[in-house]
């Protein structure tokens, strides 16, 4: 061991004793991520507000579910947010959701900053719209989540893609491509009101509001209602009745 440094006037400085890190690092271990930070009730509170369509236990409860989805995804966003491959096995458990091109359009919609990574913001919001959102809101969505480049706009090319990616084409279909035209046609005749090719989000809305089963005209992008309730019982459970 090596003595202690010395003081200019020539009296040793005293050493003090090397701290433990492993106090620090369980205490830190037994607090969640989102939660262990200072503002950690007020980010409780803010989110309770935003998300509108939660209680502040129940956001509690998502906000821990935040934290364990965290600790499986990649370590590239620090503790930030999760990947899109834990939000895809996430929605596949939990709500059935198994097309690829409809998890990709659902992780987009929920990453509203673009950075790859779902923040806990992003999780909660993201949420309350898809298990309890208003008709306005899942209206809003469901046409973010078709509308594919973003332009505003819903273009025959897109519903094509969504729709073939969503309908169950039999091997023995012959021109499976066909078929899934006449669908584009046939929706662009119901829905289409001012007839310039592509869906707007008010010619959407106007044939939504019209007829409620057109909401997920293009695919399945929310979850049924029995996986809906089988998720919050499992989730909320910990809250006192």
């Amino acid at each position: 061991m090596s003595d202690p440094p010395v003081r200019p006037g020539g009296t040793a400085r005293p050493r003090l004793p090397p701290r433990s890190a492993l106090p620090r690092q369980r205490r830190r271990e037994q607090l969640p991520a989102a939660m262990s930070r200072k503002g950690g009730k007020l980010l409780v509170d803010s989110l309770t507000r935003s998300a509108k369509h939660f209680t502040k236990s129940e956001v509690e409860c998502l906000v821990k579910l935040f934290d364990r989805l965290v600790g499986k995804g990649s370590s590239q966003f620090a503790g930030a947010g999760f990947d899109r491959t834990v939000f895809r096995d996430t929605l596949y458990n939990a709500f059935g959701m198994t097309d690829d091109v409809v998890l990709d359009r659902v992780f987009s919609t929920f990453d509203k900053d673009n950075s790859g990574c779902i923040t806990v913001a992003e999780w909660v919001e993201g949420l309350a719209v898809l298990l309890r959102g208003t008709l306005e809101e899942k209206m809003k969505y469901c046409f973010a989540v078709y509308d594919l480049n973003g332009d505003g706009y819903i273009s025959k090319e897109e519903m094509f893609q969504m729709l073939k990616h969503s309908l169950l084409i039999q091997p023995a279909d012959e021109e499976p491509d066909e078929g899934v035209k006449d669908l584009v046609e046939i929706a662009l005749k119901k829905m289409d009101h001012d007839r310039d090719g592509k869906l707007s989000f008010m010619d959407f809305e106007k044939a939504v509001r019209d007829e409620n089963l057109l909401l997920e005209a293009f695919g399945p992008c929310l979850p049924d209602i029995k996986s809906s309730m089988s998720f919050e019982q499992k989730i909320f459970r910990e809250i006192p009745k």
